[in-house]
């Protein structure tokens, strides 16, 4: 999956959350979480789309974070949404799967980043250490 794959998935899910939103009871109950949800739910497409610009690995994996922060809140309120049954689970469930996709796919970004980026450092290290000593002979 390229990064432009990932930032249109990231924008239908806002869009689904979006929607899903409009269909919620207008309970009070229901109101105050379709609020948490319309932030949470919608903001990992705008931080992707920052991730994406972002200008270095460090400012990278920031942004990834806060990414998975927002999904992780947006998979809390779809259960909490389910098991309160304000709207149908057959509904729920095939947007709570995205979400958890999503979540597992950004985890696994930021892994992969941390662990090329300790992989450039050591290699960077051993190229110090080795010119250190070429110089010392």
């Amino acid at each position: 999956m390229t990064k432009d794959d990932l930032r249109e998935r990231m924008t239908v899910f806002a869009v689904r959350i979006i929607k899903m939103v409009d269909a919620m009871p207008s309970s009070v109950a229901g109101q105050a979480i379709a609020r948490q949800i319309i932030r949470s739910g919608t903001s990992p497409s705008a931080n992707y789309r920052a991730a994406c610009l972002a200008k270095s690995d460090k400012d990278f994996i920031n942004k990834l974070k806060m990414v998975e922060e927002e999904l992780d809140e947006t998979c809390h309120w779809l259960e909490i949404i389910m098991r309160s049954e304000m709207v149908k689970e057959s509904r729920m469930k095939p947007l709570h799967q995205e979400c958890c996709e999503l979540l597992n796919i950004i985890a696994k970004s930021i892994v992969t980043t941390k662990t090329r980026m300790t992989s450039d450092e050591i290699a960077k290290s051993k190229n110090r250490i080795e010119n250190s000593c070429k110089l010392s002979k």
